[in-house]
């Protein structure tokens, strides 16, 4: 069953090894284990719902507590600590399009505000009810899945909107194809949140962002049904798609979705480099983007994190000798560690990696034994469980990112983690902060940074250090250009910096959708748009 208040399966957990406990409390501090709130105190306090009776929703207490919170970090104070606030007032299940444009019609004549749910893995707020007097309705998308539809000759694939990323894969592969979308979510997240957020996958270097891979689909918003076609190219007017991409339930719900799929590789190979410092690592991801080669991934990590990474994998034993063997070859102690994805057909994926080996020798990279990229692979999906692990263990952990172009990313590498590992020493704590560059591009880079806090014993005051550092960093990202968000979406946490990265026109033009697909101001205020109705 899935953690009414954590990541993924209650059944799944994850250790950290002895050494990564121990680094852990070096950089940051020892911390206090937490006792979290027990669901059946959490359910006894949760208030009657002010809906009326609706045949398609149910307002049962566990149901809307387990429907309430998204994955942020204050979602998980508000879990964790029983402390919810706000909860929804129903729960509705729709099974297609017709009762979608149901409830909504009857939202609105109740005065309700409507919530979109796909598999609620929003790290920024995306999927959390307000309190501001109203009812309010989450509209779940989880009878609204699976394959709908294979055009196999036009490589064309129709899922419903709540069809989760392994039902995605499994459809796929048992016809040889694949969608190839692999966001650290993909166990849980949908493929109509991977549309509503805008979302990039680990190895869209090859099959594409989700903007590449969503052809068309279907929305049921309040002011009415928009079909999309998935044509292979238009230029009949602005494309429509282009406005639900990245709309976050604000214009309406995206109930089914037409995908670009693609032939299952040959070979799907994770090779690892390791390079003797950060200038060379970055000029030699730089170099690789420049090339064009067909990698699915470039993943490269800065010393902070590939230190980090290396100090929580275990197997101590083998990682002195990796240490040993790397320092033996002029990768030293500020080396970063660089990911690639070989996915495709064997004879292309064999050309690319020579010549990405022919380009490495220029940076003094040390190639990795193999064991890199399958351990990476294997565990690929495992790493937010580690998030249930030092939560209990007294640590607050977040992730944001960002993208600038290739003349940004050295001073937003060189001030973004600082800043934050800084944010908190006026309070006497210290916070652990790393980045990677997670997706690289011809013309520039996205970076993103995980930091780690020791959580207060008052949840106001974690809440408070959460928010310093989440300031922080929006603010460091902001003032040297970059995007608020190159793969999370908006949601609420980041919804006071669009402004800075649309103007003043644009906001008004992303205003005036809202107000053309939902007149009366019903689909989730706050989220996106910075307002509250």
């Amino acid at each position: 069953m899935r953690r009414w208040n954590g990541w993924g399966d209650e059944s799944i957990s994850d250790e950290l090894p002895a050494g990564g406990a121990a680094a852990i409390e070096r950089v940051v501090g020892p911390a206090t284990p937490r006792r979290d709130a027990i669901l059946a105190d959490v359910l006894a306090g949760v208030p009657a719902s002010r809906l009326p009776r609706h045949r398609l929703v149910v307002d049962d207490a566990e149901t809307r507590v387990r429907h309430a919170r998204g994955q942020s970090l204050p979602d998980w104070v508000a879990l964790r600590t029983g402390r919810l606030g706000a909860v929804p007032d129903g729960i509705a299940f729709p099974n297609d399009g017709v009762e979608v444009r149901e409830l909504l019609a009857w939202a609105a004549a109740v005065g309700a505000r409507v919530v979109p749910y796909g598999g609620g893995t929003s790290v920024v707020g995306g999927v959390t009810p307000a309190t501001d007097g109203s009812p309010w309705l989450t509209i779940s998308m989880a009878h609204l899945a699976g394959l709908r539809v294979l055009d196999e000759p036009s490589l064309l694939a129709t899922f419903g909107a709540g069809t989760i990323g392994p039902d995605v894969e499994a459809a796929l592969r048992a016809r040889n194809l694949t969608l190839g979308h692999y966001p650290q979510s993909w166990e849980l997240s949908t493929v109509g949140g991977w549309v509503a957020a805008r979302s990039a996958g680990q190895q869209s270097a090859g099959y594409g962002r989700i903007e590449t891979l969503f052809a068309g689909g279907t929305v049921e918003s309040p002011a009415g049904t928009l079909e999309m076609p998935p044509h292979p190219a238009s230029a009949a007017g602005p494309d429509l798609r282009q406005a639900i991409l990245g709309s976050e339930g604000r214009f309406g719900i995206l109930t089914d979705a037409v995908m670009r799929v693609a032939p299952l590789p040959e070979v799907e190979a994770f090779p690892t480099l390791f390079l003797p410092d950060w200038e060379r690592a970055l000029a030699f991801t730089r170099a690789l983007a420049r090339a064009r080669l067909p990698l699915a991934m470039v993943r490269t990590s800065t010393p902070a994190e590939t230190w980090t990474n290396l100090a929580l994998a275990g197997h101590e034993r083998t990682l002195t000798a990796l240490r040993w063997y790397l320092t033996a070859r002029g990768a030293g102690p500020g080396r970063c560690m660089v990911l690639l994805g070989l996915v495709g057909r064997r004879r292309v994926m064999a050309a690319t990696y020579v010549e990405v080996l022919g380009i490495s020798r220029a940076f003094g990279a040390v190639r990795a034994p193999s064991m890199f990229g399958r351990q990476w692979y294997k565990g690929r999906f495992r790493t937010p469980y580690l998030r249930n692990t030092l939560w209990s263990a007294g640590y607050g952990i977040d992730t944001l990112e960002t993208a600038v172009a290739w003349d940004r990313v050295p001073a937003m590498a060189a001030s973004l983690a600082p800043a934050i590992r800084r944010g908190l020493a006026d309070a006497g704590e210290r916070v652990h902060a790393f980045t990677h560059l997670s997706h690289v591009y011809p013309t520039g880079s996205s970076l993103y940074t995980t930091f780690i806090f020791r959580l207060a014993d008052n949840p106001d005051v974690t809440l408070e250090r959460w928010r310093r550092l989440k300031a922080t960093a929006s603010e460091a990202i902001v003032r040297l250009g970059g995007t608020i968000s190159h793969q999370h979406g908006v949601g609420s946490d980041h919804a006071a910096y669009l402004a800075d990265e649309k103007g003043e026109l644009g906001m008004a033009a992303l205003g005036d959708l809202a107000r053309r697909f939902d007149p009366a101001a019903i689909m989730h205020p706050g989220v996106l748009l910075p307002d509250a109705g």
